[in-house]
């Protein structure tokens, strides 16, 4: 990609170098897939960006990752932004991939060394702290500013059409701007709200000589206007993000949105991993058994430790609290749909090992407005 473009704080120029620069990938991909299949090899190229699979939202919904595949055919490594560096290119590459039904005969290897160096300029850039400097990654903040425009972005925006009592109602929750931006993405293509983190990455051989030479002049002219930007930041209440907005970028405008919300239990157990916030697990250390009955039957070991997750399937060990709820009344009380108190005094939703376990439980989870 051209630098220049992703690096603006105009990302009209950033998303049109995106697009550009998917298009043509694919459009490579698909090349070489029909010089193949014309030397009689079955090939195939899973496209970068979407369309994806959306009937599987919101566990995976794409066909295969592309990073993986990448760092594993030397192309680069994974830098703490979650994107692979390029050894020449750095972060500005698009990615995809081509699957063929014959055997090769040279594997190429991962390349021995990260291209990334350890500037934390991404975390400095992110305005909803997804890249923490330890390494770990809020994928849920990611998702929830930078993709506003994709996947369950839509989703709040035509819930909040469907609960306004009247066109005042809906701007007064909705600004004109947000609605033609909506627009813009449903015609033009799903615009990204930041990805910063790649554009203030100073990684690879032809990106790499303008930071180490002007330090600077690179953090002024790149890293600067877009920390300084003032732009709506759209956040779930209660998250990590929504604390971190306020606290350092407290000139950008805070949107209050909705998380993702599973529609299965399934999709419940395999998503929680990316919506755990760390920050509100701090004083807790428990061993929690859910079991779901009704509709869906399932049941899970859920630990929470140090401000980490981990999620099994089936009750292990001894649980601290345990949790049994009707499948479709815990998928109600996740959208709002239910009332937890209704779900207690009914029996709908039972807890054993003390409400105030149940209360931290839900503490990881925000469910939003």
């Amino acid at each position: 990609m051209n630098r220049e473009p992703i690096r603006s704080p105009a990302r009209s120029l950033a998303n049109l170098e995106f697009h550009r620069t998917g298009d043509k990938t694919n459009e490579v991909a698909a090349t070489i897939v029909r010089r193949l299949e014309d030397q009689g090899i079955r090939a195939m190229n899973a496209p970068i960006g979407f369309p994806m699979e959306t009937s599987e939202f919101p566990g995976r919904i794409w066909t295969v990752s592309h990073k993986p595949v990448a760092v594993a055919a030397g192309l680069g490594q994974m830098g703490l932004h979650r994107n692979v560096i390029h050894p020449k290119y750095g972060s500005f590459i698009l990615l995809s991939t081509i699957f063929v039904d014959v055997e090769i005969d040279h594997e190429t290897n991962p390349i021995a060394y990260n291209p990334c160096v350890d500037c934390k300029l991404c975390v400095a850039a992110c305005p909803v702290g997804a890249i923490r400097p330890d390494g770990g990654f809020d994928a849920s903040a990611c998702m929830t500013h930078n993709y506003r425009e994709f996947l369950h972005g839509f989703t709040d925006w035509v819930e909040k059409i469907a609960d306004s009592r009247n066109a005042k109602d809906y701007r007064n929750q909705v600004t004109d701007q947000e609605s033609v931006s909506m627009w813009q993405s449903l015609s033009f293509g799903a615009n990204y709200k930041a990805a910063y983190c790649l554009a203030v990455c100073p990684a690879g051989e032809d990106v790499l000589a303008p930071f180490l030479n002007h330090r600077s002049s690179f953090l002024s002219q790149t890293v600067k206007p877009l920390r300084q930007k003032e732009e709506p930041v759209y956040v779930v209440p209660g998250s990590d993000a929504d604390e971190y907005l306020s606290r350092v970028f407290p000139h950008k405008t805070k949107r209050h949105v909705n998380p993702v919300r599973p529609t299965t239990i399934n999709g419940f157990l395999e998503t929680m991993q990316f919506v755990f916030q760390t920050g509100r697990s701090k004083e807790i250390s428990a061993i929690y058994h859910l079991i779901f009955t009704g509709q869906e039957k399932a049941e899970a070991t859920v630990t929470i430790r140090e401000q980490k997750l981990k999620v099994q399937r089936g009750l292990i060990g001894v649980a601290d609290c345990t949790i049994k709820a009707d499948s479709q009344t815990w998928l109600g009380f996740l959208r709002k749909e239910r009332s937890v108190v209704w779900a207690l005094l009914t029996g709908r939703i039972r807890v054993r090992g003390g409400l105030n376990l149940f209360q931290a439980f839900g503490r990881c989870f925000p469910r939003g407005k």
